[in-house]
């Protein structure tokens, strides 16, 4: 079985037809979403396994996953929230798409060229239930800006970087 965790064609909430649970196990599934409600309801750990594994129930870890932005642009996701597996594919890459909107903002305010934007979009296998998740994404953009802004710019780079670099005090 492939599981695809981005789009609709995901796999997630399914119940698959491998597993080694009983009839009455498999009943039972359509009313369990979480692994506490499954060992509530009396199954086996390799049935709460193949049923994690396959996205049929959310293991605690997915459950309580969380995403937050690190940046200091004005973005979604400042707060941390919970995103569900099968649309964090989808959010990351529109909350991405909001870091390159706002270079080409950045850039036409500063009169200035997006040169290059990308978008890496991360993913990581779940250390208890074994299942694959989008875990972040990366934008990485280059602006140039006309000379006479890059000039006055890298002036005062400069200058902060020159400022006492040449004081020779002596203290007696």
């Amino acid at each position: 079985m492939t599981i695809n965790p981005i789009g609709p064609s995901s796999s997630y909430g399914k119940y698959s037809p491998k597993t080694s649970a009983t009839p009455e196990v498999r009943a039972e599934v359509e009313h369990i979403g979480t692994v506490t409600e499954a060992r509530r309801a009396g199954m086996s750990q390799g049935d709460i396994k193949t049923l994690e594994h396959s996205g049929t129930i959310e293991c605690e870890t997915c459950k309580n996953r969380k995403y937050q932005d690190g940046s200091d642009e004005n973005v979604s996701f400042k707060s941390a929230a919970h995103i569900s597996p099968e649309a964090a594919g989808t959010r990351v890459r529109a909350h991405e798409q909001e870091h390159v909107t706002n270079a080409y903002d950045k850039a036409e305010v500063n009169d200035g060229k997006v040169i290059r934007a990308s978008v890496q979009i991360k993913t990581a296998i779940c250390p208890e239930c074994g299942r694959p998740y989008v875990s972040g994404g990366l934008t990485t953009t280059q602006i140039k800006y006309n000379s006479d802004q890059y000039d006055q710019e890298k002036k005062a780079r400069d200058a902060t970087g020159i400022k006492g670099s040449k004081l020779d005090i002596k203290l007696q």
